[in-house]
């Protein structure tokens, strides 16, 4: 289990109102903030053999369906799914588990990949985030809101916000991110326009490398081919920052 918790400090000043005129005010609280989240992890066997090196590390995140107390569930779809039936990695893998009733929180998930790197011998130039569905959403706000952070993100059947695509403070680590996402033609729950948006939104932010497949005869299951293809995360772990 992981718990990220800040510092607590309330400050609020009450608005002084003069009643029939219109003046400036300020408003300034800082609110504590308490983040837990279960979450599977993986480490290459071959750790143990080379302490001092540096391993990538990839962040799944599941889908609607996976949230919830029961840790297995995580395991149904993904890489978390690969390992569970044998596969072994070249990298750490994290898999979190999204409390029931909420949806991926960046600050949390940053504050997981802190924890993990500060405990685990990752390769900090070699941190890539992906994830289908509601995954594929929390993905890309990550891709969006701190690309510096990443070295590629995969995001699959999923949308995201593309304003943030613009804050020209973003512009230069979104040129360099590694993007590679996917989606099924056939997805009627959410749509493919959803993830044409986000891939012309970072086209237009100067990423040229953006990577875009769709699976033509694919639904919403869009995942279990792209991750059941050693390309993905051979050309993930080509990125790096």
């Amino acid at each position: 289990a992981f718990l990220f918790t800040a510092a607590i400090d309330v400050l609020a000043a009450p608005p002084h109102a003069e009643p029939g005129r219109q003046t400036a005010q300020e408003f300034r609280r800082e609110i504590r903030t308490e983040h837990r989240l279960n979450y599977l992890l993986y480490v290459p066997k071959a750790a143990a053999a080379e302490p001092s090196k540096r391993w990538p590390l990839v962040l799944f995140l599941h889908g609607a369906g996976e949230r919830g107390t029961n840790l297995n569930a995580v395991a149904v779809h993904g890489p978390p799914k690969l390992v569970a039936a044998g596969k072994e990695f070249p990298f750490i893998l994290a898999s979190p588990q999204c409390p029931p009733g909420q949806v991926w929180n960046s600050t949390t998930l940053l504050a997981l990949i802190d924890e993990l790197q500060a405990s685990l011998p990752v390769d900090a130039r070699r941190v890539y985030v992906t994830g289908l569905s509601m995954g594929g959403y929390g993905t890309w706000e990550l891709a969006v809101k701190h690309p510096e952070r990443f070295a590629a993100v995969a995001p699959i059947c999923g949308g995201g916000e593309r304003i943030r695509t613009l804050l020209p403070a973003q512009r230069e680590a979104l040129k360099t991110l590694g993007v590679w996402a996917f989606h099924g033609g056939k997805d009627n729950v959410v749509v493919p326009a959803e993830t044409e948006r986000m891939v012309e939104a970072f086209k237009k932010a100067g990423n040229e490398s953006v990577k875009h497949t769709v699976y033509p005869e694919a639904g919403h299951d869009s995942w279990t081919q792209a991750y059941n293809d050693p390309a993905l995360f051979e050309w993930m772990l080509k990125q790096s920052r």
